[in-house]
C-alpha cells in the first residue's frame, strides 16, 4: 500500500461528513493518486489569519476534520496561554458562505468538548462583530468563519486574541503545532449551540453595544448632531454579503435610512455571489451593478462593503463620469474627517476646561493615526503639516490593530484612525480591526459635514486635499508566480542586481530604476534599511515574507511583496508630485520599469 493510499485510509478512518468521505473513497477507488496527494499530502497551512482555502475533502483543504482538527488545537493552545481562558470563554461568529454555519457548530463543539465557554452569535454576522465582542466580553479569543472576498467555493478559519486583533508570530506556528497534537475528533456535535450549557447566545446583547460604539464613533463631538443639510442620496451594496442589516441600524442615527438605495440583485447573502466574477468591491466589474442602481435614480454616490463586511469601497460621479476612489483616497478623506473631529473636539474640552478647572501643566495624549507600508504616504505629509503623530506598519491590520493599542496603552498617544489601501479601515474606539460597517457610517457622516461647511462633495473634499499636503498618486498591480520557488527566484535577482557597481562586501541591491536613482533601500525580508544609522529597519523583520521597498529620487516609493495568500507577487507604487498628472505620469513609469526590469520571468 502507498503512502498516499495509507493518508487516504486515516482520512477515512477519522473523517464522520459523508460528503468528505464519499471524496476520498472515490478517489481512492478510482486510483486517482495524483489528486489523492494533492489533497492529503500537505495539511493546510494555519498562519496569522488563520486558514483560508478551497472547500472540499483532504487535509490540505478546508472541511468538517480540519474545521475540527484545527478548533482541537486551537483550544488546547488558548488554554496554556491565556489566563482563566475556560471561564472568559471564545466567541464565534460565522458569514453567509457555504458551510460557514456548520463549520462555526463544529468549532463550538470542539471547544465545549475541551470544557470551553463558547459565546455563539447566533445567525450571520459580519466580521468585526467577532473582534468587537471579544472586547466587550473580555474573552480569552475569538473566531470567525468566512473567506471574507474570496471566491464561492473558498471559506476560511480567522482567529483572534484575547486583545481583539489579529494574531500575530509567534502564535500561527506555535498553533500549528498544537494542532498536529490533537488530530483525533473529540466531538462531531453539529447541534452543541443547543444542547451544552457551556454555549451562551449572545448575538443581541452584542449588536446593542455595538452599535452604540459606532453612535459614539459617528458623533465624536460633545453635544453635536449631524448638521441640517439636505440628505445625501446614494446607493448600498453588499455584494451578497452580510452587511445590509449593519449598515442599514447604522445609518439610522443619521437620519439617512430613506436615503439609501439598496441593489436589489445584491442585496442578500447569496454564497455563490451569482452577479459578480469575484466579490471584492475593488475588482473590475464589481460595482457595475451598483453604478446601474445609481445612474437609474438620478444618485451620485455608491457605496459598497465586502461579503463579510470588514472592508468599504465608494464610488462617486463627477460630471457624468464616475470615479471609484482607491482605498488610498478612502482613508485620506476619512483621515481628514477624523482630524477635523478630534480638533473641534479638543477645542471645547479645553473652552470647558478653561472654565471649570484650574489650568494644568498635563499635556493630552497625542493624536496619532496608522497606516500600512504599502499605503500612500499622503498620510505622513498631513501629519508633518499638520502636527500629529504618524506610525508605519508592516502589511495587514494585524499589525495595525496591535500598534494602535500598543500606543493607547502607553498613555501618550490616542490612536483614532488607522487604515490600508486595500480598502481597509480601523476606528480603534470601535473594534481593533477593519470594519466596513464603521467606516461607511463614518463617511457618511463626513459627507453631511463637508456639504454643510461649503456644499463640498467627497470629490471636491479630495481635490482640496491634494492642494494642501500634496499630489499622490498610486500604480498598483500584481503578476502571478507559477511557485514560490519561482517568487524566490526572482526576489534573490533583484537584490543581485547591483554586483556589477558595487564595491567589496557592499551589499548588492540595484542602484537605478530605469533613469532614476534609488535613494533608499529596505528589505524587511533580511533586515536591512540604508536609512537608519544601524542599517537595522524600525519595521519587523519576517523572514518568510519577500518584501522589497525602494524610493528614488523623484520623490515615487515602491514596495515589491510576495503576498502571503495567493501565488502573487504584488507591487504598491506612490508618486507625489505638483499636480496629479506629474503625479500619475510619474507612477505609470515606475510601474513599466518594474515590470520590464524586476519581474522578467513572471
Amino acid at each position: 500500500m502507498t503512502s498516499v493510499e495509507n493518508l487516504a485510509k486515516e482520512w477515512l478512518r477519522i473523517d464522520q461528513d459523508p460528503s468528505t468521505r464519499e471524496e476520498i473513497s472515490g478517489l481512492l477507488s478510482e486510483g486517482n493518486h495524483s489528486e489523492l496527494e494533492v489533497r492529503l499530502k500537505h495539511r493546510i497551512t494555519f498562519g496569522t489569519a488563520g486558514l483560508r482555502a478551497r472547500m472540499e475533502a483532504g487535509f490540505s483543504r478546508i472541511n468538517a476534520l480540519t474545521v475540527i482538527q484545527t478548533s482541537q488545537g486551537f483550544a488546547s493552545y488558548v488554554l496554556k496561554q491565556v489566563t482563566n481562558a475556560k471561564r472568559r470563554g471564545i466567541v464565534i461568529g460565522f458569514d453567509g458562505r457555504h458551510n460557514s454555519e456548520k463549520f462555526a457548530k463544529l468549532a463550538a463543539a470542539a471547544f465545549a468538548a475541551k470544557g470551553i465557554k463558547v459565546w455563539w452569535l447566533e445567525i450571520l454576522v459580519h466580521t468585526p462583530l467577532v473582534p468587537f465582542a471579544i472586547s466587550e466580553l473580555r474573552a480569552a479569543a475569538g473566531v470567525m468563519i468566512t473567506a471574507s472576498h474570496n471566491p464561492p467555493q473558498d471559506n476560511g478559519y480567522k482567529v483572534y486574541w484575547e486583545n481583539g486583533c489579529q494574531i500575530v508570530s509567534p502564535h500561527d506556528s506555535r498553533i500549528t503545532k498544537a494542532i498536529l497534537a490533537n488530530l483525533e475528533p473529540l466531538s462531531w456535535n453539529d447541534a452543541v449551540e443547543e444542547q451544552s450549557l457551556l454555549v451562551e447566545a449572545v448575538l443581541s446583547q452584542m449588536q446593542e453595544a455595538y452599535f452604540r460604539a459606532i453612535h459614539r464613533a459617528v458623533f465624536v463631538e460633545r453635544n453635536q448632531m449631524q448638521p441640517q443639510t439636505e440628505p445625501i442620496r446614494f446607493v448600498y451594496t453588499p455584494l451578497h454579503g452580510v452587511g445590509l442589516p449593519y449598515l442599514t441600524r447604522a445609518v439610522q442615527d443619521l437620519n439617512l435610512s430613506d436615503s439609501m438605495t439598496v441593489v436589489s440583485q445584491q442585496a442578500h447573502p447569496d454564497p455563490d455571489f451569482p452577479t459578480v466574477k469575484f466579490p471584492n468591491p475593488e475588482e473590475k466589474g464589481a460595482l457595475d451593478l451598483a453604478i446601474q442602481t445609481a445612474d437609474a435614480n438620478n444618485i451620485d454616490l455608491v457605496l459598497a462593503n465586502d461579503p463579510d463586511a470588514d472592508r468599504f469601497s465608494a464610488a462617486i460621479k463627477v460630471s457624468s463620469i464616475w470615479h471609484q476612489l482607491t482605498g488610498n483616497q478612502i482613508g485620506i478623506l476619512l483621515a481628514s474627517h477624523m482630524l477635523e473631529t478630534y480638533t473641534h473636539q479638543q477645542h471645547q474640552e479645553d473652552r470647558l476646561s478653561a472654565n471649570t478647572r484650574p489650568s494644568s501643566s498635563t499635556q493630552p495624549p497625542k493624536l496619532v493615526m496608522l497606516a500600512s507600508a504599502v499605503s500612500s504616504r499622503m498620510l505622513s505629509a498631513m501629519a508633518h503639516a499638520e502636527n500629529f503623530h504618524f506610525v508605519e506598519t508592516l502589511t495587514g491590520f494585524k499589525w495595525l490593530g496591535n500598534a494602535a493599542q500598543y500606543l493607547a496603552r502607553s498613555g501618550n498617544y490616542d490612536p483614532i484612525f488607522a487604515f490600508e489601501e486595500a480598502i481597509g479601515y480601523m476606528f480603534p474606539t470601535v473594534v481593533a480591526d477593519k470594519d466596513g460597517i464603521a467606516a461607511a457610517a463614518i463617511f457618511l457622516r463626513a459627507c453631511l459635514r463637508w456639504r454643510a461647511d461649503g456644499g463640498h462633495s467627497p470629490w471636491e473634499k479630495l481635490q482640496a486635499l491634494y492642494q494642501k499636503y500634496g499630489f499622490f498618486a498610486e500604480e498598483n498591480f500584481y503578476v502571478v508566480s507559477p511557485s514560490v520557488e519561482v517568487t524566490d527566484a526572482v526576489f534573490a535577482r533583484i537584490r543581485s542586481m547591483g554586483k556589477e557597481e558595487a564595491e567589496v562586501g557592499e551589499l548588492v541591491y540595484p542602484k537605478r530604476l530605469g533613469e532614476n536613482r534609488i535613494v533608499r533601500w529596505r528589505d524587511l525580508t533580511i533586515g536591512y534599511d540604508s536609512a537608519t544609522a544601524d542599517r537595522v529597519p524600525e519595521l519587523p523583520v519576517q523572514k518568510d515574507v519577500q518584501m522589497l521597498t525602494a524610493e528614488l529620487e523623484n520623490d515615487v516609493r515602491f514596495t515589491v511583496r510576495a503576498s502571503g495568500t495567493e501565488p502573487k507577487v504584488k507591487v504598491y507604487i506612490d508618486a507625489k508630485a505638483e499636480d496629479m498628472d506629474g503625479a500619475e505620469r510619474k507612477a505609470r513609469v515606475v510601474s513599466g520599469a518594474v515590470r520590464q526590469e524586476w519581474l522578467k520571468g513572471l
